[in-house]
């Protein structure tokens, strides 16, 4: 379906990022339901993220939309949603945040979406396991520190588009098959007319049309996303054929930003399908070709001043950079828990397909898991680049998880590794020793989680009773259950044997 242009989408109150320490919503509930009215609202979608960062939703009929809805939370069963409640508790409220509103253009029918916050009916305490309580936790953390009032994030979502795919798992067979015109593989195909371009293994990065067959469809996802109250500044072909994409958010802070991250992957999947493609936003879908990453820029400021830059630092790092990197470092097998959540992450994160796998920091260097960009010398520029985390992560975890290690590593000034240049899947010798890979499986990094998640506990951001949910929860439905059945690969290297 086209996006109605009709509804000539406000967004409430959306502070665009800019350098202010602040970055508040001040919309109030009238603001909400007085726009709602004015642009023809009939349905309005209630949207939450579960433990592991999908969204979830209901809808109500517009004149249910009521100021008393703010301020007395509606009621949902808890129980059914991943990561949260046992049956026997299971009531809980969602609380409408009337400073994250958007006109849904991907729906037929016009409705408003809005983001909410999850409370307990009983205590009408903050949920600790809403993630998004704990984004809001991390930026309280952070203006308690005096380190710095506000953190800038930049995630960078690539994912894959495809004409089809098929995947099925049972007693008898496990397989799947993905499909895309882009495909190299559709070169040779015969049946209707072959009119060749394609973008050949890890050369989509990024030739004009008609080799890139996608330019029209990432418009439209741009377009949606501008609609929605999302600035967009680039979208183009990534490097995997068959469809890998890139579509670049402008910054914002940590809770706007990850509030932005699930209305980003929701418009992607949508506009997709409604176009007839399918989105996935798996880190490795495909063998053979690069994976889809989430690289994800961040920086802290304080009273507007940016905090990261020093004139005479390495790549013009001030010592609170250098030390927000060390922390970053010291605890990313267990931040990986949180920012790179899944089995299949641990397909793309291997040498070969310009994955960062190194614990190492650089200039300019993608081959480092934490790189600095240097396009610009500017102090407003300064940042890092985490390149490890993918877009299965939980953003509001993903990044707070980032933000506390970062932080750790400022408050106890813990110095990172000597900042290596060189191609590090090269090294050799002791230069190759010093230099540590990251962990290799989910496995691992639950692992990392468990005994490394004090610095996550610091002022009550994260909780023991969440960071112990989602470990089984990972273990219990993703790590197990994958290890208990046979892979394809399985029958090539051992069924004649």
């Amino acid at each position: 379906m086209a996006i109605d242009e009709s509804l000539a989408v406000r967004v409430i109150n959306e502070v665009p990022p800019a350098m202010s320490p602040t970055m508040t919503t001040k919309a109030k509930p009238a603001d909400v339901i007085r726009n709602a009215r004015e642009l023809g609202i009939k349905i309005v979608d209630l949207r939450f993220a579960d433990l592991l960062g999908s969204w979830q939703h209901f809808s109500i009929p517009v004149g249910e939309l009521t100021e008393s809805l703010f301020s007395e939370g509606i009621g949902f069963d808890g129980s059914s949603i991943r990561g949260f409640q046992k049956i026997y508790e299971s009531d809980m409220l969602l609380f409408p945040d009337p400073g994250r509103t958007f006109v849904d253009g991907t729906l037929e029918i016009p409705t408003m979406a809005i983001v909410c916050d999850i409370k307990d009916p009983l205590t009408l305490e903050d949920y600790s396991r809403d993630p998004r309580y704990v984004a809001r936790k991390a930026e309280e953390y952070l203006l308690g520190t005096g380190i710095a009032d506000t953190s800038y994030w930049g995630p960078e979502l690539e994912f894959y588009i495809f004409n089809s795919v098929r995947f099925d798992q049972n007693t008898h067979e496990g397989y799947y098959h993905i499909d895309s015109d882009e495909g190299i593989w559709n070169t040779g195909k015969n049946g209707t007319a072959n009119l060749g371009f394609r973008p050949k293994l890890k050369q989509g990065y990024f030739p004009t049309p008609p080799i890139d067959k996608l330019q029209d469809l990432r418009s439209k996802i741009v377009l949606a996303l501008i609609d929605a109250g999302v600035h967009i500044e680039v979208h183009h072909h990534e490097v995997g054929t068959a469809g890998q994409t890139e579509i670049d958010m402008r910054f914002d802070s940590l809770v706007n930003m990850a509030d932005k991250v699930l209305i980003y992957k929701h418009i992607v999947k949508n506009v997709c399908y409604e176009n007839g493609y399918t989105a996935t936003f798996m880190p490795k879908p495909l063998f053979g070709d690069n994976g889809s990453g989430m690289h994800t820029h961040q920086s802290l400021w304080k009273d507007g001043v940016p905090l990261f830059y020093d004139k005479d630092g390495y790549a013009l790092l001030s010592d609170t950079a250098r030390w927000y990197i060390g922390g970053l470092l010291m605890h990313a097998p267990a931040v990986l828990a949180f920012a790179a959540p899944t089995t299949n992450s641990y397909r793309r994160l291997v040498p070969g397909y310009e994955a960062p796998i190194k614990l190492a920091y650089s200039a300019r260097n993608r081959s480092a898991c934490v790189r600095i960009p240097t396009y610009s010398a500017a102090p407003a520029a300064r940042r890092l680049e985490f390149r490890s985390p993918d877009p299965m992560c939980n953003p509001y975890l993903s990044f707070a998880a980032c933000l506390m290690a970062g932080l750790d590593g400022v408050k106890r000034r813990i110095e990172p590794p000597t900042p290596v240049e060189a191609d590090l899947y090269e090294l050799e010798g002791e230069e190759k020793a010093r230099v540590k890979d990251l962990p290799g499986s989910l496995t691992e990094v639950l692992n990392a989680l468990e005994v490394d998640n004090e610095f996550l506990l610091e002022g009550g951001v994260f909780t023991q009773d969440l960071i112990d949910m989602y470990i089984s929860y990972k273990r219990e439905n993703e790590v197990d259950p994958v290890a208990l059945r046979p892979h394809p690969y399985e029958f090539a290297l051992y069924y004649d044997a």
